[in-house]
């Protein structure tokens, strides 16, 4: 069993920056799949940035490529989501997921069995 926590969320003006953090209880194995999400007001939960535990590979949405970075520290067990050049549009819930396999559609949300309870992202113009 895995428990995700986030934190880090806040409020930032556009082009600001926030640095989010999921720690994980639980043994995170090689096989893992772990990312974050996001879910705005009225919209679909939407895959923003995916890493593998083992290989380290990430992958990330069109809409972050090049502002967001996805890491992961094993030693504390931490995922983090390094937010820079922010945008109104970043705003959202955003939630830490996991799953012992990598999946088939990873910027699914309904292939992951591990959520975090979410934290807050507000970006003001």
């Amino acid at each position: 069993q895995v428990q995700l926590v986030e934190s880090g969320g806040g409020s930032v003006q556009a082009g600001g920056s926030l640095r989010l953090s999921c720690a994980a209880s639980g043994y995170i194995y090689s096989t893992y799949c772990m990312g974050w999400f996001r879910q705005a007001p009225g919209k679909e939960r939407e895959g923003v940035a995916i890493m593998t535990t083992g290989g380290g590979i990430t992958y990330y949405a069109d809409s972050v490529k090049g502002r967001f970075t996805i890491s992961l520290d094993i030693a504390k067990n931490t995922l983090y989501l390094q937010m820079n050049s922010l945008k109104p549009e970043d705003t959202a819930m955003y939630y830490c997921a996991a799953d012992p396999l990598f999946p088939s559609r990873p910027f699914w949300y309904g292939a992951y069995n591990y959520w975090g309870q979410g934290t807050q992202v507000t970006v003001s113009s």
